[in-house]
C-alpha cells in the first residue's frame, strides 16, 4: 500500500475543500512573502544608494524632500544653492569630499545629472563601452537607461526642461553620448551624466533667444575654457567648483571624522542659506513610518493563514467521517495504526506545502509587477528576489498549520474501533 499515493489521491477526491484550503493558505503566505520582499528589497536599495555620504546640503525645505531628490532622484529638488556659499562650506576641515550635483532637464524621463567623475567612483561604477565625459554636452549613460532607450556611443539627443518627459526641449543642446556605464545596481543605472558646465550652459540664457547664446562674447568663452580645463584636472581633494553666479542644485558630503555630523549641519542650518539633511536619519524615519504598516498587513496575513488551518482541519474532520469504513477497512486487511496516522499527517502537509508553494509563486509575480511600476513612475530599480530567512521561516509556520490541522483527525484515525464502523456502514 503506498501511502503517499492514496494521499493524493484522498486530496483529489474533494475538490472543492482542497481548493479553498490551498488558496486561503496561499494567500496569507503571498501577502507576506511579498511584504518581506519589498521590505527588504527597498531598504537594500536605500541602504545601498546613501552608503558613504553623511550630510546633504541643499535649498531650505523638506530635508526628506532634499534627501529623496538629490540621492535616490525620485522627487522634485528644492531649489539651488551659490556655488559660492559651496566653495566656502567645503573648505571645512571636517569635510573630507563633497559631490555637487546640478540637474533640471531630462530625456525621455530619465534625469540628466551634471557632475564631476566622483560621482561615479563614489558608487564603484565603472564604463561597460566607451569614455566618460570631458566637454560641455558629453554624456556618460547610465546602464538601465542605455538599456531602456536604446543608446549607443555616438548617439545624440536633445534635454527636454524639468523632470517631465513632456518639458520643453533645448533644441539648441545637442548631446553626445560618450559613455555607456556597466550596470552598478546604484542609482546611476537610472541616470544621465554629463559635467556641470553643461547645465550652466543649458540655464545660462533660458528665456533668452538663440540668437544671443550663439554670439556670446569672448571674455564669457574664455571663462568656460577655463573651467573646462579644471575639470580635466580634479580629484578628490579639489573642491574650487566656485564659479561666479554658479549654482548647483545639491552637494553630497563625506566627513573626515564623526565630530562632522555632530558640528555642520546645525551650523548650516543655522548659519547659512543653505540646508543640511542626514540621509540616515531620513531614512529611519522614512521606513519607521513604513513599518507600522507593514507590521498590519503581516498580521492580516497570519490571521488568514490561521483561518486557512482551521479550514484544512474542518475539510479533513468532514472528509474522515466519510472514510471511516475505509479506515477500518484498511485496518482490517493489515494497515497498522501508525501507517494510517502518517496517512492522515501526510494530507495535512501536502495542503500545507501547496498553499505555501502557490503562495510563494504569487510573491514573486507580485514583485515582479511591482517592480515594474516602481521602474515606469520613479525610475527606481528593485532587482533581485532573493529567497529571505524569512520566507525559510514561513515555510515552517505552514508546515506547521498543516501539522497541527491534522492532529486530531489523526487521533481519531489512530483509536478508530474497527467492528463499530464496519457494521455501521
Amino acid at each position: 500500500m503506498n501511502i503517499y499515493k492514496l494521499s493524493w489521491r484522498n486530496i483529489a477526491s474533494k475538490p472543492w475543500p482542497s481548493f479553498l484550503s490551498i488558496l486561503l493558505l496561499a494567500l496569507g503566505v503571498g501577502m507576506i512573502s511579498l511584504l518581506l520582499q519589498v521590505n527588504d528589497r527597498l531598504e537594500a536599495q536605500l541602504n545601498r544608494n546613501i552608503r558613504g555620504i553623511d550630510m546633504v546640503v541643499g535649498a531650505k525645505g523638506s530635508p526628506l524632500q532634499l534627501i529623496l531628490s538629490s540621492v535616490y532622484h525620485i522627487d522634485a529638488p528644492t531649489g539651488n544653492i551659490p556655488l559660492a556659499e559651496v566653495d566656502a562650506l567645503l573648505k571645512n576641515r571636517l569635510i573630507e569630499q563633497g559631490i555637487p550635483l546640478a540637474y533640471g532637464d531630462n530625456y525621455l524621463g530619465y534625469r540628466i545629472v551634471g557632475t564631476t567623475h566622483e560621482y561615479i567612483k563614489h558608487y564603484a561604477a565603472s564604463l561597460a563601452e566607451g569614455r566618460l565625459y570631458g566637454q560641455p554636452f558629453e554624456a556618460a549613460v547610465g546602464a538601465s537607461v542605455a538599456n531602456k532607450l536604446g543608446l549607443k556611443i555616438g548617439d545624440t539627443f536633445f534635454s527636454a526642461h524639468g523632470l517631465d518627459e513632456e518639458g520643453t526641449l533645448h533644441e539648441d543642446n545637442r548631446y553626445n553620448v560618450t559613455g555607456i556605464l556597466a550596470y552598478s545596481g546604484s542609482v546611476i543605472d537610472q541616470l544621465i551624466l554629463t559635467p556641470l558646465e553643461t547645465v550652466w550652459r543649458s540655464h545660462r540664457h533660458e528665456g533668452e533667444g538663440k540668437n544671443e547664446h550663439e554670439h556670446e562674447d569672448e571674455k564669457s568663452r574664455e571663462h568656460e575654457e577655463k573651467i573646462d580645463k579644471a575639470h580635466d584636472h580634479e580629484n578628490e581633494n579639489d573642491h574650487d567648483f566656485q564659479q561666479e553666479g554658479k549654482e548647483i542644485t545639491a552637494l553630497l558630503v563625506k566627513f573626515r571624522s564623526p565630530l562632522g555630523i555632530i558640528r555642520l549641519p546645525r551650523m548650516i542650518n543655522e548659519n547659512t542659506s543653505m540646508q543640511a539633511a542626514v540621509p540616515a536619519y531620513e531614512m529611519g524615519r522614512l521606513l519607521g513610518l513604513m513599518e507600522f504598516g507593514i507590521k498590519t498587513l503581516k498580521a492580516i496575513a497570519l490571521t488568514i493563514m490561521l483561518v486557512s488551518g482551521f479550514s484544512v482541519f474542518i475539510s479533513m474532520y468532514n472528509a474522515l467521517e466519510g472514510r471511516k469504513y475505509e479506515m477500518a477497512l484498511m485496518r482490517s486487511l493489515g494497515a497498522s495504526r501508525n501507517k494510517l496516522l502518517r496517512l492522515v499527517i501526510q494530507e495535512g502537509l501536502i495542503l500545507s506545502l501547496l498553499g505555501f508553494t502557490v503562495g510563494f509563486i504569487l510573491s514573486r509575480a507580485g514583485m515582479f509587477i511591482i517592480t515594474m511600476l516602481v521602474q515606469k513612475n520613479f525610475r527606481f530599480g528593485l532587482s533581485g528576489f532573493p529567497v529571505l530567512q524569512g520566507e525559510i521561516f514561513l515555510l515552517i509556520v505552514t508546515l506547521a498549520i498543516g501539522f497541527s490541522a491534522s492532529i486530531i483527525p489523526a487521533y481519531q484515525v489512530f483509536n478508530i474501533n474497527i467492528s463499530k464502523s464496519l457494521s455501521d456502514a
